[in-house]
C-alpha cells in the first residue's frame, strides 16, 4: 500500500469518526422532554438543598431502587450493562454538554415520565419526587468540574441558549461561573 493510499484511508476514517462524533454530540444536545412540556419542565427546580446527606441518598437510589446504573453505568458515563444496543444510547452524565444544555427540571421530568423514542421508562410509580431530586443531585456529581454551577443556579442553557439568552456553546465556563478546567468545544469531556 502506498503512502498516498494509507493517508487517504486515514483521512476517510478520520472523517467518518468525526461525523459519528458530531452525530453523537447533536444527539446529546437534543431535549428528551416533549416540546409541549419543555417550558413546564425547565421551570422545575429542586426543593432539596445541596448536601452530603442528599448526595448519599441519591447514590443509594441510583445504584439500588432506581436501577439507574443498569443503563447509565456505575460511573454515569452511559455504559451500563443494559446499555448495549440501545439507540439512542443512555445519557452520559459525565459529558459537559449534557449539563450545559438542559436544566435539572428537564432531567426530573424524564426520570418521572420517561423519554418517548428511547428505552428510558418513567419511574413515577417507583420513586417519590424527593427520591428523584436526590438521584439528580447524585447524577450531577458525575460531571465534576463540568457540572451545574458553571452557568449558575444549577441551570442548563437549553439548546442553543446561553446565560441571559445569548448563544450557547460559544464558551465553556468552569465551576461557579468562572473560567476553569477545560475550555471550549475542544474539551474532551
Amino acid at each position: 500500500m502506498t503512502i498516498t493510499r494509507m493517508l487517504a484511508v486515514m483521512l476517510v476514517c478520520g472523517v467518518v469518526s468525526a461525523s459519528a462524533l458530531s452525530a453523537a454530540e447533536r444527539q446529546m444536545m437534543q431535549p428528551r422532554v416533549p416540546a409541549d412540556k419543555l417550558a413546564e419542565a425547565r421551570a422545575l427546580a429542586s426543593p432539596l438543598p445541596d448536601s452530603a446527606e442528599i448526595l448519599e441518598k441519591g447514590k443509594t437510589l441510583y445504584n439500588g431502587k432506581g436501577t439507574c446504573f443498569n443503563c447509565h453505568g456505575k460511573d454515569g458515563s452511559g455504559n451500563g450493562m443494559a446499555a448495549v444496543g440501545l439507540d439512542p444510547s443512555p445519557r452520559n452524565f459525565q459529558h459537559h454538554g449534557f449539563w450545559r444544555h438542559r436544566t435539572e427540571g428537564e432531567i426530573y421530568w424524564v426520570i418521572k415520565h420517561g423519554s418517548p423514542g428511547t428505552a428510558m421508562i418513567g419511574f413515577s410509580d417507583q420513586l417519590t419526587d424527593e427520591e428523584i431530586w436526590s438521584i439528580i443531585q447524585y447524577e450531577r456529581s458525575f460531571a465534576g468540574e463540568h457540572g451545574p454551577g458553571m452557568m449558575g443556579n444549577k441551570e442548563g442553557m437549553g439548546y442553543g441558549m446561553g446565560p441571559g439568552g445569548g448563544m450557547g456553546g460559544m464558551e465553556h465556563r468552569g465551576p461557579r461561573g468562572g473560567m476553569g478546567g477545560c475550555e471550549g468545544e475542544a474539551c474532551s469531556r
